[in-house]
């Protein structure tokens, strides 16, 4: 998990960030991005891709990380930026703030998948780097248990959408409850399913008006 990030040291490159998302393709809720210098504490060896682990083995390294890790930045974009911007966009633009948040200051980013434009520092866009590279892993777990935890908080202000289960993302249930109720404020207008949704509830509410 760790040959990027040794290869690069080698070069001459250090410290190194990895820096992933957790929420691009939710139609509800925030978009979280995270940035891990990782150092080199054993203890960081079970380190993988968040989709790989249990939630409760995120959990247990979400603590591990924050304690041990180098330095570690959270960026939390609300729905409404995301809509402004477009969800890429916002993507991109956490990346930055999140390095830019780091306490330790990186001389190399590897991000997942995506590559960052406008960075001071260079920076390697890796395909699946949640997989491979243990920094990118790190920033998955940290982004994906912080986001779930805002879902689980969300769930409970808005129990008819069902977050804590599906976290927002376009499940069965999630669209039937946008049908019933309508999108709420935590919902992105921008997505097809949220617009189509807010769209069909109104001309209900029109035609029960009328």
């Amino acid at each position: 998990m760790r040959s990027y990030e040794a290869a690069l040291h080698t070069c001459g490159f250090s410290p190194i960030a990895g820096v992933d998302e957790a929420g691009r393709g939710a139609c509800a809720g925030p978009l979280v991005v995270a940035a891990v210098v990782l150092g080199t504490s054993p203890l960081l060896r079970g380190v993988a891709d968040s989709k790989s682990l249990t939630a409760r083995a995120r959990a247990q390294l979400f603590d591990v990380i924050f304690e041990h890790a180098s330095a570690v930045a959270v960026v939390i974009i609300e729905p409404d930026e995301i809509d402004d911007l477009g969800v890429h966009r916002a993507d991109l633009e956490g990346m930055r703030r999140a390095l830019a948040r780091l306490d330790v200051s990186a001389n190399y980013a590897i991000t997942d998948g995506y590559p960052i434009e406008g960075l001071p520092i260079p920076s390697l866009a890796v395909w699946k780097g949640d997989q491979v590279c243990a920094s990118v892993a790190a920033a998955s777990i940290i982004a994906k248990v912080t986001r779930d935890r805002i879902m689980v908080q969300l769930d409970a202000s808005y129990p008819e959408y069902g977050f804590a289960s599906h976290k927002g993302y376009v499940t069965a249930a999630h669209k039937a409850a946008l049908a019933n109720v309508g999108p709420s404020q935590v919902h992105r207008y921008s997505f097809a399913p949220v617009s189509a949704a807010a769209a069909l509830h109104n001309q209900t509410k029109s035609s029960i008006l009328s």
